[in-house]
């Protein structure tokens, strides 16, 4: 193609993060083009410098401790990098416009969506009034939001996520931009949400004729949309193709590695035991109070009904969207909630027993959270942080506490001497060997494991999942494994449990299930998770 089909053209491009008199280079030497009316994208891990790339066509960088020591961003015959804030503000939301990673910070909960997409087209369009209101009508329309006149007067936390993030893909629209910039749009979505946001965008694609960068870490999604790929590593970009011929013949060993992350293998073969856990007719009712009396008018049933047997060593996967009743369930297992109905653990019934009651078995049940910096103090150091349970447990002297607080940190694969620093000076990935390090040092018999890799890259969710496997086999370990990423679930479980709406739709053999889904709810969690390509990008 000629130049002239290059709607942007990035050249030579650096960028630097200046703090006091030390500088680093985080992107270094990057050149590639977007050609008018494809979808590029930009894919690598955290920290390779994808976001900070694309955040540079708008200059939307941190200046002045970003600055550009070299390079050019071409568009409409004009260096970007050059051009002054006034001319630059007229691009910005008008010409190029971009679609951030988590909706909710992107939009304002104070004000309502009409008020929101309305100021978007008074500034760049002056459009105010009935004039407005109906144009935002027909942006909400376009992205397909439901009723969108009932939604005009509605508040973002009114919204569910992907209710937002059309919100926020339509006010990016309200312009008709040449370019739209979707940095990990759909990362903080649901698998079949995902799925839908993605459609969506391909849709307007078509119809608007608008160019994309798509930046994302999740190569099962560029597989679906993008036309052209560039990978990125440690801030350069190490192989750049069309979208079927990088999946179809991978050049470099970084892309190699990232084609090959995605969790995959057996669950740990274990013979069929006594059961560890066993739940009959588990409920979680919350009740609506309405009226000045605060009277109980209905319940929330965020769990309503549900039973399984769990033996000793075996994981089970419970899957289903946000708000499913998941994470609700697992809580309650571990009578961190209150519930209803029989729970039993290691033969011993959990349900009639109190809070001091229960405590002695606290050290046999043991949680490992989403986020692993949100549950890891920062204040305190690993050391501390791993060794906190067996303090409050009494486990053994001062003396064997520290060596078990050792053990267990080469366990998860972390240097032992680490034990002294603290939680910040650690990466993702090392954060959630930190939190399963302190969940199997008081040699727990279940762990409840709660989208424990779902804030990490694929590369880094392969490690936990080869780690939790392992330590599995070695102590016979026995998971509850909470998750929506069903590519991880399918590698660990031996069992599978799909909720929705606080009620289970299918459950059974985990091989059997994913072999042959028989609830139309699986089949779309199935479908969304294993998303294959699309004619119109191959």
């Amino acid at each position: 193609m000629t130049e002239s089909h290059n709607l942007i053209e990035v050249r030579d491009l650096a960028v630097e993060f200046v703090t006091g008199s030390q500088s680093q280079r985080v992107v270094e030497g990057v050149s590639f083009d977007i050609k008018r009316g494809e979808t590029l994208a930009l894919v690598g891990e955290s920290g390779s410098g994808k976001s900070v790339t694309a955040h540079s066509i708008l200059r939307l960088l941190p200046y002045p401790l970003a600055r550009h020591p070299n390079g050019q961003i071409h568009y409409a015959g004009k260096d970007l990098l050059k051009l002054d804030e006034n001319k630059l503000r007229g691009i910005r939301g008008n010409r190029i416009a971009m679609v951030f990673q988590e909706p909710m910070t992107s939009l304002n909960p104070l004000h309502t969506i009409e008020k929101q997409i309305n100021e978007v087209l008074g500034l760049h369009k002056g459009l105010s009034g009935k004039t407005a209101t109906a144009r935002t009508l027909e942006l909400l329309d376009l992205v397909g939001i439901p009723e969108p006149h009932k939604r005009l007067k509605a508040y973002p936390h009114e919204l569910s996520g992907g209710q937002r993030q059309r919100v926020v893909i339509a006010m990016a629209l309200a312009n008709e931009p040449e370019l739209l910039i979707a940095d990990e749009p759909t990362t903080a979505l649901d698998v079949t949400v995902q799925l839908k946001i993605l459609d969506l965008l391909k849709d307007l694609q078509a119809r608007l004729g608008m160019s994309m960068l798509l930046i994302s870490h999740d190569l099962n999604l560029v597989r679906r949309i993008a036309h052209r790929v560039c990978v990125m590593q440690r801030g350069r970009i190490v192989e750049q193709a069309s979208c079927e011929q990088l999946f179809q013949a991978p050049q470099h060993p970084y892309t190699k590695e990232l084609l090959g992350a995605e969790p995959s293998g057996r669950p740990v073969e274990v013979a069929a035991g006594k059961p560890l856990l066993e739940v009959d007719n588990l409920r979680v009712w919350f009740p609506i109070k309405k009226g000045l009396l605060k009277r109980t008018v209905d319940y929330v049933k965020a769990v309503d009904g549900i039973n399984f047997s769990l033996p000793q060593g075996q994981t089970l996967g419970i899957v289903g969207e946000s708000g499913s009743g998941k994470s609700t369930l697992g809580l309650a297992i571990l009578k961190l909630l209150g519930s209803q109905g029989a729970i039993r653990f290691q033969g011993q019934a959990l349900d009639g027993m109190s809070q001091h009651e229960v405590r002695p078995l606290r050290r046999q049940m043991q949680v490992v959270f989403q986020d692993p910096f949100g549950s890891l103090s920062p204040r305190m150091s690993v050391g501390m942080i791993v060794g906190e349970g067996l303090r409050i447990h009494r486990m053994g002297s001062e003396a064997e506490q520290e060596q078990a607080i050792i053990d267990a940190l080469v366990e998860v694969g972390l240097d032992p001497e680490t034990r002294h620093r603290y939680p910040h000076e650690f990466s993702g990935g090392q954060r959630q060997r930190i939190a399963i390090a302190r969940a199997l040092v008081l040699k727990p018999a279940l762990i409840l494991l709660d989208e424990p890799t779902s804030a990490l890259d694929r590369t880094v969710q392969r490690q936990v999942v080869e780690l939790l496997r392992s330590l599995q086999a070695k102590y016979n370990l026995t998971y509850l494994f909470i998750s929506h990423d069903l590519a991880v679930v399918r590698a660990l479980s031996h069992q599978l449990m799909v909720v929705k709406q606080g009620q289970v739709v299918e459950q059974g053999v985990a091989d059997e299930i994913f072999a042959a889904p028989r609830h139309t709810y699986t089949q779309q969690l199935l479908e969304a998770a294993f998303m294959a390509p699309t004619a119109a990008n191959t």
